[in-house]
């Protein structure tokens, strides 16, 4: 049986996303954050090494990363439908924006993160503010040429870049309503019943950032 071990208002959310897409059979396993310092509980962090979310389990396998997770169970559980074959023209885009997600568009915004945990400013850092403009205009960009990060159809890369998007706003509470292209997207993500049954369970009482 695969188990999904979600922590509340994290990355993990994209593997409750992928098995209700793939309509799988899975157990979920909720966890919520500590009150004193919004981190994972000590019973989370003893799951995998490296004590982050994601992590799922399947048998004697327990197993990190985002990507990762999701390539397992994509190809394991799902036949592999949501990563194009290399013949299909959308498989580069596919393969970018899957690897881009958390490679720099993460690495990025947990910079900005890290700089306001310490009491400053990502703005005045222009290193961090450059890469994170040209993030925000790659985005835009790539969401007024296709309806989906991965191309004509919602893919892996989809699963991956849309945490980032939306739930992760909880921690800085970046508006997006200079993001026409941006907001379009996750309007057509939220309308998914998959996503909607992923977010009831991830995140039970919240209505989901997609504005």
């Amino acid at each position: 049986m695969l188990v999904v071990h979600h922590l509340e208002l994290s990355q993990s959310e994209r593997i409750v996303w992928l098995c209700e897409e793939l309509e799988l059979e899975y157990e979920l396993r909720r966890y919520e954050r500590r009150a004193d310092n919004r981190l994972a509980p000590e019973v989370y962090k003893a799951l995998h090494p490296m004590g982050i979310a994601p992590v799922v389990s399947v048998d004697d396998l327990v197993l990190g990363e985002s990507a990762a997770i999701c390539e397992y169970i994509n190809v394991r559980f799902g036949g592999g439908r949501l990563a194009p074959p290399p013949s299909d023209p959308d498989y580069p885009g596919h393969l970018f924006w899957f690897h881009w997600s958390n490679a720099t568009f993460m690495a990025t915004k947990m910079m900005e993160l890290a700089l306001a945990l310490g009491g400053g400013d990502a703005g005045t850092v222009p290193f961090v503010a450059e890469r994170s403009a040209r993030a925000r205009d790659l985005i835009e960009r790539r969401l007024g040429e296709a309806p989906y990060f991965g191309g004509r159809e919602l893919t892996l890369a989809d699963i991956m870049m849309v945490y980032a998007l939306t739930t992760s706003r909880a921690f800085s509470g970046a508006p997006i309503d200079h993001l026409p292209n941006t907001r379009v997207y996750l309007r057509r993500i939220g309308a998914r019943a998959a996503y909607k049954r992923a977010m009831a369970k991830a995140e039970p009482g919240m209505e989901p950032m997609i504005d």
